[in-house]
């Protein structure tokens, strides 16, 4: 059985300078999950939609914006976080209708400019308001009108917000009851400027934002907290694992081991759609568990977003990026999408996209939005 044909939209005039292909069933299953995925590589600075149009084919959307991290979905918004600022594209579909073939147009609506802040993972609150994990100031964040952001939650153990990036602060896991921050990920307890790369092996830590406790130590750069039907699942990034976190006694249970550096959670049903990245050649990130565990299972890294069974823990299809793009960051799952696509920033797209809104009277004027 041969792998799907995969159609590429391209911010670019000429080809990519990267490939995509995939295990022959994944267009099957995203289309019969009605799935579309959105994924980010800062490293390339590139956002990837992907669908499925039917059970043979898979259609790829790709767009620039420097430096992208996390990526978060809010019924029909999208929020994306870049270089210096945090983004909300919205779809303008209507359901059952598509634009020129595409069932989802996410178009930007509103930008909320950080500064570099090396922003990570982002969550969204009730009411549309974005949260987000400001690694460079080691808290939570949320955007503000007057300022770069508003310091929403640190961990004890750090005692000042300075651009330091003082513990690796990293992940957070939004609770599917409240859609408030519940948990968060740090590649180590520190409080000294990038304190953590030193101690980067063995000392990662989960964080309970209610309390302000630990409840789980001894992680390699763990990543990507996300609640799943009540249970807490990390990556330990450093090891190559996918697994299960118990807050009450601490404890994390491997339930895969993938082959790259594990870093991007989403999950639909009993599948865990997770990211891979190929190892660094930096200092930091030389040394760490996972190129032994490589070699000792024969394996060679993957840039890829796999899909893993979690009753088996296999991985059952798989996306694969290859040519410049070694490192992926954040996934988002876009339910019943078949063909998503998002209106970028480069290239002039937004300077084509008017959307004209409904007439308002002068009377409506002083009226707050």
């Amino acid at each position: 059985m041969s792998a799907a044909p995969i159609q590429i939209q391209s911010d670019g005039d000429s080809a990519p300078p990267y490939r995509v292909d995939s295990s022959p069933g994944l267009a099957g299953w995203l289309r019969q999950h009605e799935l579309g995925l959105a994924v980010t590589t800062y490293q390339i600075g590139k956002l990837f939609l992907v669908g499925a149009p039917d059970a043979q084919r898979l259609n790829v959307t790709e767009r620039t914006f420097e430096r992208c991290l996390g990526v978060a979905i809010q019924r029909d918004s999208l929020y994306l976080a870049g270089l210096n600022a945090l983004y909300r594209f919205t779809n303008v579909v209507p359901a059952g209708q598509d634009l020129e073939g595409h069932d989802a147009v996410y178009v930007p609506q509103v930008a909320w400019f950080t500064g570099d802040v090396f922003a990570h993972d982002v969550g969204v609150l009730p009411g549309g308001r974005p949260v987000f994990v400001n690694t460079l100031f080691s808290c939570l964040a949320t955007v503000d009108e007057a300022s770069s952001f508003r310091p929403v939650w640190t961990p004890p153990f750090v005692n000042q917000l300075a651009p330091q990036d003082r513990c690796h602060l990293n992940g957070l896991a939004m609770d599917e009851t409240t859609g408030l921050p519940a948990y968060m990920t740090a590649a180590a307890p520190t409080d000294t400027a990038r304190g953590w790369s030193d101690q980067r092996v063995g000392n990662g830590v989960v964080l309970d934002i209610a309390s302000g406790e630990t409840v789980c130590r001894g992680l390699t750069m763990p990543h990507s907290p996300r609640l799943h039907r009540g249970k807490l699942y990390v990556l330990n990034a450093g090891t190559g694992e996918l697994g299960l976190v118990e807050p009450q006694v601490g404890r994390f249970t491997p339930l895969a081991f993938l082959p790259g550096f594990a870093r991007g959670l989403a999950f639909h049903e009993g599948y865990a759609l997770v990211g891979l990245s190929l190892p660094r050649t930096s200092q930091v990130f030389t040394g760490l568990p996972l190129e032994d565990r490589l070699k000792a299972a024969g394996e060679e890294p993957r840039c890829a977003v796999v899909v893993v069974d979690l009753a088996s823990g296999k991985v059952v299809h798989w996306l694969r990026l290859g040519g410049v793009v070694r490192e992926l960051y954040d996934i988002a799952l876009l339910p019943g999408y078949r063909r998503p696509m998002l209106v970028g920033l480069a290239q002039g797209q937004i300077n084509r996209l008017v959307m004209r809104g409904r007439p308002l009277p002068l009377s409506e004027l002083a009226t707050p939005t």
